[in-house]
């Protein structure tokens, strides 16, 4: 595929797609159509505006942070934070299982993805309108009951995004524009961090969060709009198995692969780290009586934990991805006994044990963020390793399904939390993380 077949493009754009895609691999296309090879271009920066919108969304209403700190804000239960992450991760997982085959069965697909859109946009302006209209367990509920919409839309987002951009990007390309798009990302979280944390916004209260919500929406939207201009050609419809039916029938690995289990079963303890996040967040609101700035300071710490972590632990997952987990489980479980020991065993005419200021919160959630994307990319690295090119896909459909139910059941903490105190459900959480790994230590190297 030369230059002069593709589609037109402005010339200013046409050199950057050179530019970013490289010379001469942007020429070539050996795994979509003729006619999908001409719209590539084009179609490239429709999936990095999209994308980077989508991300941008996601950011803005994180669960495991903006969410979290609005749920302290509103006065609601401790309860509810605890059910903010299991919803998020698990509501985006098990929507997989049932909607892969009716989108297989559609020849254009690019719909599923930009309802996705629509419907993660509505979720999220729902909660800015609950932001201004409701507290206390009012509040949770509807935040949880609008969260579970985001999170399904979001399970919509997934699947349709994963085959569109097979159908419409070649190879080589594809995670050169995933890549650009988290990184565009990345660099907007880092500003909006920045911004929060030296803005003066003590009078605007809950005013933040609708705004956080309502661009959130509104990223969403332009999102979707942006997605409808991609040019897809009809795709297979025959071989869309149902994901539910394949992960029943493979269920069985865990008790027939030993290995397996035994990483199924690591993975479950390690899910703890993304437990643990929102609880963290609350010890910060509270102790810091609702301070923006700590916000914004929690978000920096938020994005500069991925970024700063992720290469190394890549590049560790590649020595041994079993040592990752290891080392990422004990990092977060020597970081939740230290804050609870702290938090007990403080004197008793202090107010908070933590309270020194933001920026001890900031360095917690970044040791827990660095120990988080370490699970992430390790127990991601082990399952690859471990598996064969026949097994992968059921050892995937297998544990995520797995995991997507337990994370439901991961809730839990949340009323552990409201009981018996934030830090009792983090000490149970590093708990958690300690067991894993030790469970990690004793898995084989893959």
């Amino acid at each position: 595929m030369t230059e002069n077949t593709r589609d037109p493009l402005p010339r200013p754009m046409l050199a950057l797609y050179e530019t970013i895609a490289g010379d001469e691999d942007a020429r070539v296309c050996k795994d979509i159509p003729e006619e999908a090879c001409r719209a590539q271009p084009a179609n490239f920066f429709v999936h990095l505006i999209a994308n980077t919108l989508s991300k941008i969304g996601d950011e803005l209403a994180s669960a495991r942070l903006v969410l979290a700190w609005l749920l302290g804000a509103l006065g609601a239960p401790a309860a509810f934070a605890g059910f903010l992450v299991p919803i998020r991760e698990s509501g985006s997982l098990l929507p997989q299982l049932v909607v892969a085959a009716s989108i297989r069965r559609r020849a254009i697909r690019k719909g599923f993805w930009i309802l996705g859109s629509v419907l993660s946009g509505l979720a999220v302006a729902g909660m800015a309108i609950v932001a201004v209209t409701l507290e206390g367990a009012a509040a949770g509920w509807a935040i949880l009951g609008l969260l579970t919409l985001f999170a399904l839309a979001r399970g919509l987002n997934s699947v349709a995004s994963k085959d569109v951009l097979g159908k419409t990007i070649a190879k080589h390309q594809r995670g050169t524009v995933m890549g650009y798009a988290a990184s565009a990302a990345g660099f907007f979280t880092l500003g909006l961090g920045v911004y929060l944390t030296l803005a003066n916004l003590e009078e605007a209260g809950v005013g933040v969060f609708v705004a956080l919500l309502l661009a959130s929406a509104g990223a969403w939207w332009v999102a979707g709009a942006t997605f409808a201009r991609l040019r897809e050609t009809p795709g297979a419809t025959a071989g869309g198995a149902n994901a539910v039916v394949e992960a029943l029938r493979s269920i069985r690995l865990l008790w027939t692969d030993r290995a397996f289990a035994h990483f199924v079963f690591t993975r479950a303890l390690l899910m703890s780290t993304a437990l643990a996040l929102p609880f963290y967040v609350l010890l910060a609101e509270d102790a810091t009586s609702g301070d923006l700035g700590t916000l914004g300071l929690l978000i920096l710490a938020s994005g500069l934990a991925s970024a700063v972590s992720a290469p190394v632990w890549g590049r560790l997952s590649d020595r041994s991805a079993r040592g990752v987990l290891i080392l990422s489980g004990l990092l977060a479980a020597a970081l939740g006994i230290a804050v609870a020991l702290a938090i007990w065993f403080a004197p008793a005419d202090t107010d908070h044990a933590l309270v020194p200021g933001g920026w001890v919160f900031a360095a917690l959630f970044f040791l827990l963020g660095v120990s988080h994307a370490g699970v992430r990319l390790g127990r991601k690295t082990y399952l690859v390793d471990m598996a064969t090119q026949e097994t992968r896909a059921a050892f995937t459909a297998v544990s995520n399904t797995v995991i997507g139910a337990l994370l439901l059941v991961g809730g839990l903490f949340g009323l552990l939390a409201q009981l018996a105190g934030t830090e009792v459900a983090i000490f149970v959480l590093a708990l958690m993380s300690l067991s894993g790994a030790v469970s990690a230590a004793l898995m084989r190297e893959a």
